[in-house]
Formats: C-alpha cells, structure tokens, sequence
C-alpha cells in the first residue's frame, strides 16, 4: 500500500484537489494522509478543516503555522515555520509520496520539507502563468518536484522549456473542474443561501439575479490592497446589483482588503451587498453557476467560470499571463472601468462552456498516475 501523503493549506487547496482526494480514498493501492496546515484550520478564512470532516476524511495531522499580520514578513515567516512544522510530520507519518498543490507559500514550504527529506513530489497545476509572487512560488515548486500533473497543454509545455523531463509530465487538467462538471447539471439552487450560511449585509431577492465578488491582495501589491477594494466597491455599489461578497484569503495585504470592506459596510449604504466568509467547494460552484457572473480577481474566474460559461470580470494583475476562455474581461483598478464591464456581462449571460482546463475525471487520473508511476528522486535536470 503506497501512502500519500496531500497537504492542504488554504480554501482554495482544497476545491482543487478534493476529487482526486477521493479517488485516493478509494483506490485499492493507496493510502490516503491528509495533512491541514496553514489558514484551512482558522475559522476567519473558512474553517476548510470543518469541509474536510464532514466530507468524512481522516485528517492525519493539523498544523498550525501560520503567523497572522497579513504582510510581507508574516508570510516569509509563515514559510519558515511550515518547513520545520511540516518536516516534524512527514517524519512521523513517513509518507512513500507527498502532494502539493498551486502557488502559494505553504505549497513551497511543502514542497522544500519534502525534497530535503527525500520524499517523492508531487506538483500540482505547475506551469502556469499569473502575476505577483504566485509565479515564483509555483516555479520554484517546480524545481523541486519529481513529478508535475499539470492542468493544460500549454502548461506542460512550459515545464519542458524549464528542463523538466517530459515522462515526469501528466496532463490531467484541473480537478476542480470535476466539481464543476457535477453541479453544473441541477437547474435550480436547491437552498437559500442566506438562511444556510447566515452573512452580514443587505437582505437581498436573489431570484432576481446576483453578482458573486471575490477579490484577493495582491502581494507585490499589497499596500494598496484597501484602496483597490474599495473602487470595487463602490462600482459595485452604485450598479445597484445584488451581490454576494466573499472575504479575502491569507496573503499579504489581506487586512488592507478587509479594512477596506469593514469602513465601507459601516459608512455606506449598500443594501444589496451580503458579505460571506466562506462556502464549501461543491456549494460555491452552485452559488457561481446560477450568478450572473463574478467579479475580482479569483482564478475560479478563469478555470471553473470557463467551464460553466460564468462570465468573468478580472480585475488587476493577479492573474496576469493565466490561459484564459471568452468568457473573461479584463479591467484595472478603474471605478468606471469595473463598471462597464460588470454591466456588460451581467447582459451576456452565459457563455458556452470551455474545457481549457478538462472536462472532468481529473481525479480518477491523478489516482492512477500516484498509484502506478515508479517513485525516484530527480537527480538531475536537462537544459
């Protein structure tokens, strides 16, 4: 029985790879670790550790590592930490392989801990473009892994231009389109989301459509992070849509974000604006399907909103250079900007749906590649 061992460190980590989880789960050759490190174990950004138990995972081992501040020396702390926390675990669950998903900081805290120990890993969505930090990050990670399951053509490519070997390289697309592929079916939005997730704001008739806004910082951007939501806002505001706000993740800047959303709720009359901590994968992707599109600048704009034809406004640079479907419009951090965009999607509707990033059974194949792939450690690279 190969262990394999998923560490998961922030809401977003967990949509991504919840059904290759379950594959894993599943398979007669594999052993499912779960690991929760990182802002998925507090409650301000989600809680995903509450998802995960009622999803009736196990969860091996929690890690608490993250440093709170929001800023640019709490996440290289935070990075710090997570490799001598996360080291600590691996050599207590001894793991025959370790998985890590995306971009962020956790993942390369992940992925150091794991190489230096000389664990088989696993990437995760490398080869991507986008903005900030993320690049680096997902880069670097890339360095270290041994093995990259990636979401796109073009994505592979890039990391055989890096020197990767291409028999290390699986394109299984994204497993969060696996989510996507099986909500999207059901018509209606079988609950009403304010009754069963509470917020606070605006009492809002989502009958007669909404707007979901999800914007993160930016951390090369970060000390303009309040200002920058706060143009959102107010476009979205005076638009007089109903809207469903979600808060920001961890990253630097993320206090600037909430800031700003805090001093606007309480001076602003905004009654068709609802703020919402966090839904689970498979509700938010309902929640997503049956708005009239999402505005900010989450990259489920452009991988799950592609496939379900949501329309997208994205706006700033964080996800610069990421392939993207006709499905998105991209804007800066420009008041009349944002609201010509929302407004002309809001009247598009529906774009038909676009499998850039799969189509679904991404899990079932990243179980059967963990499963089958002979384990090594890269011990050189070509360039």
């Amino acid at each position: 029985m190969r262990k394999v061992c998923v560490v998961l460190s922030a809401r977003p980590s967990y949509s991504r790879i919840k059904s290759a989880l379950e594959a894993i789960n599943n398979h007669k050759d594999l052993e499912l670790q779960l690991v929760l490190t990182a802002s998925s174990l507090l409650d301000k950004y989600g809680e995903v550790i509450k998802n995960v138990q009622a999803d009736n995972y196990k969860v091996s081992a929690e890690v608490f590592t993250l440093i709170e501040g929001e800023t640019l020396l709490t996440s290289a702390k935070t990075t710090g930490l997570g490799i001598i926390e996360i080291a600590n675990v691996f050599n207590q669950l001894q793991p025959d392989i370790v998985v890590t998903i995306a971009d962020r900081y956790e993942t390369l805290a992940t992925a150091v801990a794991a190489s230096y120990m000389n664990i088989p890993l696993v990437h995760v969505q490398g080869g991507e473009i986008t903005g900030s930090i993320d690049e680096k990050v997902r880069n670097a990670v890339t360095r270290l892994s041994d093995i990259h399951l990636v979401a796109t053509k073009k994505a592979a490519e890039r990391l055989e231009r890096m020197g990767e070997d291409p028999d290390t390289i699986f394109m299984t697309s994204c497993p969060s389109i696996d989510i996507a592929s099986s909500v999207e079916r059901k018509e209606e939005l079988e609950y009403d989301i304010v009754s069963k997730y509470g917020g606070v704001g605006g009492d809002l008739d989502l009958s007669l459509g909404y707007l979901v806004v999800l914007q993160h910082p930016v951390t090369t951007e970060w000390e303009d992070a309040q200002e920058q939501v706060t143009k959102t806002l107010r476009a979205i505001k005076d638009l007089n849509y109903n809207a469903i706000w979600l808060w920001p993740n961890s990253d630097a800047g993320s206090d600037g974000i909430s800031k700003g959303i805090r001093i606007f709720r309480e001076f602003e009359q905004a009654d068709r604006i609802r703020y919402f901590t966090h839904f689970p994968p498979e509700d938010f992707i309902r929640i997503l399907h049956h708005s009239r599109g999402i505005a900010g600048n989450s990259s489920v704009g452009i991988r799950e909103c592609s496939y379900l034809g949501v329309p997208t406004i994205n706006i700033g640079s964080r996800q610069k250079g990421r392939e993207r479907g006709k499905n998105v419009i991209d804007v800066g951090y420009d008041y009349d900007e944002i609201k010509k965009a929302v407004i002309k999607q809001w009247e598009n509707g529906h774009y038909n749906s676009d499998e850039l990033y799969g189509s679904g059974g991404a899990g079932e194949k990243i179980a059967a590649i963990l499963a089958d792939i002979e384990l090594s450690i890269q011990k050189s690279l070509s360039y």
